[in-house]
């Protein structure tokens, strides 16, 4: 497209439903669905930039190509099964470190949220790889 007031409002856009990925990733790590709305919001972030744009220019200023989104992705997916694994749990059991943090209290991590990640890494790759397709910007 060539509008000008899209093409505007598209970079401005893309920042705001990146920051609200973000949150819906981290809000939604204790709930389902997480990780998968999050990294549909994201992966629609720049697709919206690209349809202000060009679809083959936006593939091409990529900093991470999708395929790496989908191994990172499946890697932490993968990761996060370890813990429960080598504590004779069962296979998506969660398994929560808890560090004490000064002045802040206490941070707890989990299989979880890593889990939660890698589907939100998983899926930004696997939307990106269907849209570049459609549009034939490979």
């Amino acid at each position: 497209m060539n509008s000008k007031i899209l093409q505007i409002a598209a970079k401005y856009i893309k920042g705001l439903l990146i920051a609200f990925a973000i949150i819906a990733l981290l809000r939604g790590h204790n709930y389902p669905g997480g990780g998968f709305i999050g990294g549909l919001i994201a992966a629609l972030s720049v697709i919206y930039y690209s349809l202000a744009f060009d679809a083959k220019k936006v593939r091409k200023e990529l900093l991470i190509q999708p395929h790496i989104y989908i191994v990172f992705g499946l890697t932490a997916v993968v990761v996060s099964f370890l813990p429960s694994i080598l504590n004779d749990l069962a296979l998506m059991k969660g398994v929560w470190l808890k560090l004490q943090i000064p002045f802040l209290g206490t941070l707890k991590l989990g299989t979880p949220f890593l889990f939660d990640i890698g589907v939100f890494l998983t899926v930004i790759g696997v939307t990106f790889l269907f849209y570049f397709s459609l549009t034939k910007a490979e």
